[in-house]
C-alpha cells in the first residue's frame, strides 16, 4: 500500500501528503502535477489530487462503520539532507513489471503474499507514467 494518513489541524491536504510520506518512508517527496496551474495569484489555490476515492470501512473493535475520503496524489522524491528512507522490512519497491503481473507479492518480514488491490495497483502505473513524463 502506498504512504497516507490523515489531514492535521492547520495543514492542507499538500502538506498532509508531502508529511505521511516523509514519516512513513523516510524520503522527502514533491507533488507531481496533473494539471495546470493558474495564472492568478489571489485567493491562491493547490494543485488538485489525481483523483478523490471514497472507501468504506467496515466497523471495527474501536469505531463505527465510516468512510475514508482518499486525496490521491502522484509524487516524486527529491534530493534531501534527510536520513536514508526508513528500513522497515514490510516496506518494499515495487516495479512496473510486478504491477503488471497482477501476481500476490511476497512480505518479506512475515512471508506471506498479499495480492495488490485493483486500485493500488492501477493508480501505482499511472502515477509511474506520471512520473516519466513530469521529469
Amino acid at each position: 500500500m502506498p504512504p497516507g494518513g490523515h489531514v492535521e489541524p492547520d495543514e492542507d491536504p499538500l502538506q498532509a501528503v508531502l508529511r505521511e510520506i516523509r514519516e512513513e518512508t523516510g524520503i522527502a517527496a514533491a507533488i507531481i502535477a496533473t494539471r495546470s496551474e493558474f495564472t492568478f495569484s489571489e485567493p491562491s489555490s493547490l494543485p488538485p489530487p489525481y483523483t478523490i476515492l471514497i472507501e468504506d470501512i467496515p466497523a471495527g473493535e474501536r469505531e463505527p462503520a465510516h468512510q475514508h475520503i482518499d486525496l490521491i496524489y502522484f509524487c516524486h522524491p527529491v534530493p534531501d539532507d534527510a536520513p536514508n528512507p526508513v528500513a522497515d522490512p514490510t516496506l518494499r519497491w515495487v516495479d512496473e513489471d510486478e504491477l503488471r503481473s497482477g501476481l500476490p507479492l511476497e512480505v518479506v518480514s512475515c512471508g506471506v503474499s498479499a495480492a495488490i488491490p485493483e486500485d493500488v495497483g492501477e493508480l501505482a502505473l499511472i502515477a509511474i507514467k506520471s512520473s516519466r513524463h513530469a521529469l
